[in-house]
């Protein structure tokens, strides 16, 4: 059985962060990942992990300002960037979250993105991973990482066993092409994997790729993530967790 993690960065938004957790097991995901938890106490969302047994599988650092997308390659915004780090780092902590997302911004500088990194895995305790992501550029035009690839860079130049990359199939498929055959060229790099639609980011049932015929050429034994935009309520997006679970 594939197992699949819900992001409540995207689905069951109409509730608390708490709520959503007991709403993803009730719905019967395995995991829970999500974007920006700071606004409800770590100690609320543990609570929560611990009652639905559901572990958190990462979370991304601040995103800073209005369309900024992040913090970590902006020159001069360095100690902001720690400091969200830092707080990530904190929150994973208290409640049992394996991966930081460190998200890079817009127009970044790829030695200052690589210092913070540095400070990122310095600072992370045992057990908890790294993690950059490309996205694409359709969706955050200017975004500092815009290919596996670029990723891939990065990571050989830092060689730190705890930074991974985030291999988001929406985002590979809007813009590389093949993505079992992307996938396989990075893999050994690869931390976390997420899911959506392509190219409208609804939920993983439609679009220009099978999901069906795909999972099953992906060497990935972890979660995968449902990032994905409900078109309404999240419940009635569901139909293709159980159809997928079995693929």
């Amino acid at each position: 059985m594939r197992r699949f993690s819900a992001n409540l960065g995207f689905l069951w938004t109409d509730r608390p962060l708490p709520e959503a957790i007991r709403a993803a097991k009730a719905a019967g995901f395995a995991a829970v990942e999500c974007h920006f938890p700071y606004a409800i106490p770590a100690a609320q969302v543990a609570a929560a992990l611990t009652e639905t047994g559901l572990p958190m599988v990462s979370l991304n650092t601040r995103p800073g300002g209005p369309g900024e997308f992040g913090l970590a390659a902006l020159r001069g915004r360095e100690a902001e960037a720690r400091a969200a780090i830092d707080d990530a780092l904190a929150y994973a902590a208290a409640t049992g979250t394996g991966a930081v997302h460190v998200m890079a911004g817009r127009h970044g500088d790829e030695a200052t993105f690589r210092a913070n990194l540095a400070h990122a895995c310095d600072r992370a305790p045992p057990g908890v991973t790294i993690l950059i992501e490309a996205i694409n550029a359709h969706d955050v035009p200017g975004y500092h990482l815009a290919s596996q690839a670029q990723a891939a860079e990065t990571l050989a130049a830092l060689n730190r066993p705890n930074l991974k990359q985030m291999f988001d199939c929406y985002h590979v498929g809007r813009t590389e092409g093949d993505i079992a055959a992307t996938f396989r060229a990075h893999r050994t790099r690869i931390g976390h994997v997420q899911f959506a639609a392509v190219p409208d980011r609804g939920p993983p049932d439609h679009g220009s790729v099978d999901y069906a015929s795909l999972l099953p050429q992906l060497d990935w034994p972890g979660f995968i993530g449902a990032e994905y935009r409900p078109n309404g309520a999240t419940e009635a997006s569901l139909d293709w967790l159980t159809r997928l679970s079995s693929c």
